[in-house]
């Protein structure tokens, strides 16, 4: 009898339902979760933020294969609600930036925070045993048996010198969910079931990659901003990263945040930007919690930020200006430079990233 597709999320195997025993599937009863950069499965705690690991974890429970085909999952019906924006003119746009001038040079020294670190999670961290993880990623320059394809969509693992010489079918592109659909840029071949997402083949053929390459080497972390009527504070969300390596630095303008992942192979998370307004260097603060990195930025100036920062284009177009006619503000013709990416959804990498979630929720 021909070979069926076992359905049982994380399985992926052929079976003969003829040859069908309670032990014969490894699978996950649950459903894949993806949140905070992070991909895992709501019925065992594996998780991780590379995408083709994730796809790799073996199933938590052994039962019968299933070649009974899920349903999809119906897409939600979506509304427009119009929203009335208050009204802000560009000559309201720029009279703001103006008001916080004069401004110190964006390339002002930068003065590294002293970070508090919670104790509880300085325990953790320096009792975590990297040894493993360093080795599993091929960093002693061995490849370890068992390795896995980084290829989007190959699901080939490292057995000897000869896995080098096999073909890998994979896709080149890099996955997107968006509004219920999963589908790889390469192909589109698009679909609202997450199992017959994992189960579409490669549409190249090349050779297989067993460790991640440095330029990927990225975490995208979540991160929102408030303010109070003397302080700015800015959240960034992270577990699992490398106090001792990660910092913040500033300048009256700038906010500048490095955050490195150990069990990611050394992964990074960079903010780098231009402040609305002026802090006060000197009161800055920083906190390192299990779950998260606060910054406190003091307001050098009174009033209220419409955002927490602007592209220096805009700053620069205003200077010069300024410089021809001093005593005249010329009324700006151009749009505000600021991008709201709130609608954007993109993985890239093989990590799914959702930009929307990095800026101002």
């Amino acid at each position: 009898m021909a070979l069926v597709s076992c359905y049982n999320k994380g399985c992926g195997q052929k079976f003969d339902p003829n040859d069908n025993g309670d032990d014969k599937c490894q699978f996950h009863p649950g459903a894949p979760i993806f949140h905070d950069a992070y991909k895992g499965w709501s019925c065992c705690n594996k998780k991780s933020t590379d995408f083709t690991e994730f796809l790799n974890f073996k199933g938590c429970k052994i039962g019968r294969h299933s070649n009974e085909k899920p349903p999809e999952v119906e897409k939600p019906k979506t509304v427009d609600i119009e929203i009335e924006q208050p009204k802000v003119n560009d000559e309201d746009k720029k009279k703001e930036i103006i008001a916080q001038l004069p401004r110190p040079s964006f390339e002002s020294p930068l003065k590294e925070l002293v970070p508090t670190v919670n104790v509880a999670f300085k325990q953790q961290m320096d009792q975590m045993d990297l040894t493993n993880k360093m080795q599993a990623t091929g960093l002693n320059g061995e490849i370890p048996i068992g390795t896995s394809c980084k290829n989007g969509g190959c699901k080939a693992s490292y057995k000897s010198a000869a896995s080098n010489d096999e073909s890998c079918v994979h896709h080149p592109g890099i996955p997107i969910f968006h509004e219920g659909m999963k589908f790889w840029t390469c192909c589109q071949r698009k679909t609202s079931d997450f199992q017959t997402f994992l189960e579409q083949v490669g549409c190249e053929t090349g050779k297989h990659k067993w460790i991640q390459e440095g330029s990927e080497n990225k975490v995208n972390c979540r991160w929102d901003w408030h303010q109070t009527a003397n302080n700015v504070v800015v959240a960034v969300y992270a577990k699992n990263y490398d106090y001792k390596k990660s910092f913040v630095k500033v300048n009256p303008i700038r906010l500048m945040v490095k955050i490195v992942f150990p069990q990611e192979n050394n992964a990074e998370f960079n903010i780098d930007l231009e402040l609305r307004g002026i802090i006060d260097v000197d009161k800055a603060t920083a906190k390192m919690f299990g779950t998260k990195i606060e910054i406190t930025l003091p307001k050098a100036e009174g009033g209220q930020w419409l955002k927490l920062d602007f592209p220096r284009e805009t700053v620069k177009q205003i200077e010069e200006e300024e410089k021809e006619e001093p005593q005249v503000v010329k009324e700006s013709t151009a749009d505000d430079s600021d991008v709201d990416l709130d609608d954007i959804e993109i993985i890239q990498g093989a990590k799914i990233t959702d930009l929307a979630s990095q800026k101002f929720e």
